[in-house]
Order: structure tokens, then C-alpha cells, then sequence
């Protein structure tokens, strides 16, 4: 073992990187299947959020969020790079980039808006739970474009994603074999 190691401040490091990113997957998961229980839980009570459509609690972010994805065919929210530091047992901060996809409607014409960019997020452990105490979203790039489903118009049999509790992942309901 290296000199001036210690073995228990590494372990909780360890523990706090993995115990983030779970509260940035239930982040992206809660938004795209519709779930504001899961979202939300990815933050604090008194989180703030600026996504620059809206700035508040988290509590108003995940009302407006959740409003504003229910009213699009489909999102897809994937988390690139995560580069965290932590300061203490209790408070780190994080940039997380990000690549989203949605399914919009524009000028009655399905179409896809993808959008990347990162959060910029403060995190905090309360209770021994890292969560989610500010974030700043950054926008790096958008686009949209004319929506292009032949894949899935010639493969009607390919599961698509469901939303509120619908999704395969959610009911896991096997076929017998």
C-alpha cells in the first residue's frame, strides 16, 4: 500500500462519485418516462434549478419539466462526461454534460429537436444522501430536423419506449418460455 494512504477516505470518495451519479440517473430516468417522484428525488428540498426556460425550487422545476415533456411524443435524455469533486463528506460540485433528443411537433409536422450541453451542479450530502443542491443547465448546441422514422415504420414490431409506468423497464413483464 502507498504511502499516506488512507484506505477510508478513498472508500468514501468512491462512495459519493457512485451515490451522484445515481441521483443524476434518477435525474434523466424521471424525466424521460414521465416520473416526477423519481425526478424529483434526484434533489434537495431546498435545491434551486436554472434551466433557463424557468429558475426556482426544485419543486417548480420538476412541475414545469415534467408539463413541458408530457406535451412531446418522446425525450431521451443521456448523460455524457461527469467530472465531480468532491470537497468534503458533505458538499461536492460536478459539470455533466448532456445529449437529449424530443420528439416535437412544429407547424404540424413531427420533428426532432436534439439539444446538448452541460450542468453545472452543486451537490450536497444530507442524511447520507448526495443529491442534487443547485444546477445550472447550459445549452452548447441545438437543432431540430424533419423527424425520420423509416426504421420504425418498416419494423412495427420493435418495442418503443412508454412513459407513466407503461415502459417495459418499469412492468418487466416477461414472456413465458
Amino acid at each position: 500500500m502507498k504511502q499516506g494512504f488512507d484506505l477510508e477516505a478513498e472508500v468514501r470518495d468512491l462512495a459519493a462519485r457512485r451515490d451522484i451519479n445515481d441521483a443524476l440517473c434518477r435525474y434523466m430516468r424521471g424525466q424521460d418516462r414521465l416520473d416526477p417522484v423519481l425526478h424529483r428525488s434526484a434533489f434537495h428540498d431546498d435545491a434551486y434549478v436554472d434551466c433557463g426556460l424557468m429558475a426556482g425550487s426544485a419543486d417548480a422545476f420538476v412541475a414545469f419539466a415534467q408539463d413541458l415533456l408530457a406535451g412531446m411524443g418522446g425525450s431521451q435524455h443521456l448523460i455524457g462526461q461527469v467530472h465531480i469533486t468532491i470537497h468534503d463528506e458533505a458538499s461536492a460540485s460536478g459539470e455533466v454534460y448532456f445529449y437529449a433528443w424530443h420528439r416535437i411537433e412544429e407547424d404540424g409536422e413531427p420533428k426532432d429537436l436534439s439539444v446538448a450541453g452541460r450542468y453545472v451542479d452543486e451537490y450536497a450530502c444530507r442524511n447520507g444522501e448526495w443529491r442534487i443542491l443547485k444546477r445550472y443547465e447550459i445549452v452548447d448546441w441545438a437543432r431540430t430536423d424533419k423527424a425520420a422514422d423509416s426504421f420504425l415504420a418498416a419494423n412495427p414490431g420493435v418495442p418503443r419506449g412508454k412513459r407513466r409506468g407503461e415502459d417495459f423497464s418499469e412492468r418487466r413483464a416477461w414472456p413465458v418460455v
